[in-house]
């Protein structure tokens, strides 16, 4: 422990390198994880988290990078996290997000972090919350997470982002796949990229049209903005966007019920995940329970309660010697 209280103590000194190793023990999900997030989630709620979504192919690297490149210039400082699929064969990931920023690799003001999905669905790796509290802390101003390319359906950036960037590319579908895609609902701002190509009026149109369907059910309209890595055109429109949509949801004050809704979120579901933990490790006592539903001599809720049973017993002895610890220890219990 007295070697993750050197790294916190580097941590709050700044150094990136700590950062690293904090974001590498969240990652793997190490045994000291909980000591770490205990010190150093009071230091978040500071960073503006932006998502960055889209389906492959649409341009997101490069996007990230020109807003990376626009929030230097005006003196922010920038955490990027970058998520990558996971080979289902290898289990391996290339992480090549980094190699469209490399203007970035040498900018003390800019931290980039490449993640594999490791099996997560929903555009995001099943730690990448925890990262982005790690970057948070650490002091970044703005936090941007690029999520792998997505469908219409992987929608967990909503969850994380305070502000959310579809980006639409033309040839990527008619007015009906447009309308019917699931994650059209979560944009705030709406980025269609490589507009030098032929069809970016019209896809810009058919995005238009459809949030003029929506009308009055909508109270923040997403902005619509065309943009090109080629040559920088609209990047600057879309960071305006972005801030304008930033000023929004401070005066309306939803900023805050957006957060207070996520850290509600997060906590379930990480209970949830526990949860699920503790079960696999007690399939020694489950299996055979497990056997019996599938002989039909118990049903799967007598099987599901005895379940429940032996995991609340045994594990509220184990939590009723662990507060006796921590209150002889001088600490806190729960």
């Amino acid at each position: 422990m007295k070697d993750v209280a050197s790294l916190i103590e580097r941590f709050r000194a700044g150094d990136p390198r700590a950062l690293a190793r904090v974001i590498s023990y969240l990652e793997n999900e190490e045994p000291v994880v909980e000591h770490i997030m205990e010190q150093i989630y009071p230091l978040t709620g500071q960073a503006y988290i932006v998502g960055i979504t889209g389906s492959p192919g649409a341009g997101k690297s490069s996007l990230v990078d020109c807003l990376t490149t626009l929030l230097r210039q005006k003196g922010k400082t920038v955490g990027i996290v970058a998520v990558d699929p996971t080979s289902p064969f290898t289990g391996g990931a290339l992480l090549g997000d980094r190699i469209r920023m490399q203007n970035h690799a040498t900018d003390r003001g800019v931290f980039i972090r490449s993640m594999g999905t490791r099996g997560s669905l929903g555009g995001l790796a099943h730690t990448t919350g925890e990262v982005i509290k790690a970057m948070d802390a650490f002091g970044f101003s703005w936090i941007i997470v690029e999520t792998v390319g997505v469908g219409q359906a992987e929608l967990d950036i909503m969850h994380l982002a305070d502000t959310t960037v579809v980006v639409l590319t033309p040839g990527a579908g008619d007015a009906i796949q447009t309308i019917k895609a699931g994650i059209m609902e979560i944009a705030d701002v709406f980025a269609i990229n490589k507009c030098d190509l032929p069809g970016a009026n019209k896809i810009a149109a058919e995005v238009e049209m459809m949030l003029d369907m929506q009308g009055d059910r909508l109270t923040w309209r997403p902005p619509v903005v065309k943009t090109s890595t080629l040559d920088g055109r609209g990047v600057a429109e879309l960071l305006a966007a972005i801030e304008s949509h930033r000023q929004y949801l401070l005066q309306d004050k939803t900023l805050g019920e957006r957060r207070l809704f996520r850290a509600r979120n997060e906590t379930l579901e990480l209970a949830q995940y526990l949860w699920q933990r503790i079960i696999t490790q007690e399939l020694d006592y489950i299996n055979p329970i497990l056997d019996a539903v599938a002989r039909r001599e118990k049903d799967p809720y007598r099987g599901a309660r005895e379940i429940t049973r032996y995991l609340l017993e045994k594990y509220h002895q184990k939590l009723v010697s662990e507060i006796e610890i921590d209150t002889k220890e001088g600490k806190v219990g729960v």
